[in-house]
């Protein structure tokens, strides 16, 4: 199986377009467009009966303390955890495409709503759920696509892996408010195969 993108290329930079922030001069970091990357694929394994689409950045700092701290970095060695930018399940046996802009074209404060994307299959929710919880005018479940908006000090590249997985189910049984580890505990033993993108991110201008 093969997953390809017109705005996404394996190991380049992603563009601003399909990220959350990007860097600001005077501020460190403004709004960006917020719009889902095109995907397409194909040579799908035969008895696929549905797909599932995840997005995680495996870069993020695991502790809080430096993070878009004035006159601090985020150390390079500080080990690093996943956080969840795109959650699809359910998608389709038949489909081979998603359109950019179809899942999100935007940034929604408090998140968009669940259930079925327009892009195709179910939305679960993604980390900026966890990162705006203490945000009175940003809280609220963040279901499907927000791109990119590493930390603006970090020292390190942030890569984002687009995986697509051929199941060998026609669905998950997941609905509601759910994440990406409900759903790849879901799919595990029913992966026919997998195909991945992994586009790189910074907002701080030395790492870009």
């Amino acid at each position: 199986m093969k997953l390809t993108s017109n705005q996404i290329k394996d190991n380049q930079p992603i563009p601003v377009s399909n990220a959350f922030g990007t860097h600001d001069a005077t501020t460190h970091v403004a709004l960006a467009d917020n719009r889902n990357p095109d995907l397409s694929w194909d040579d799908v394994p035969e008895g696929t009966r549905s797909f599932v689409l995840i997005c995680h950045d495996p870069d993020v700092p695991s502790k809080p303390d430096d993070v878009n701290q004035e006159d601090r970095e985020v150390p390079a060695d500080l080990p690093r955890v996943d956080f969840y930018h795109w959650v699809l399940v359910d998608i389709p046996a038949d489909q081979r495409q998603i359109a950019a802009g179809a899942d999100s074209d935007g940034i929604t404060p408090k998140g968009k709503p669940g259930g079925a994307s327009p892009a195709g299959g179910i939305r679960g929710i993604n980390n900026y759920t966890d990162w705006f919880a203490g945000d009175a005018d940003m809280a609220g479940d963040y279901y499907g696509y927000d791109g990119p908006c590493p930390p603006w000090n970090d020292s390190i590249l942030h890569r984002y892996c687009f995986t697509l997985y051929a199941l060998d189910i026609e669905s998950c049984g997941l609905s509601g408010r759910f994440g990406g580890p409900e759903a790849l505990a879901a799919i595990e033993g029913h992966v026919l195969e997998s195909a991945s993108i992994t586009g790189t991110y910074a907002i701080n201008p030395r790492v870009a």
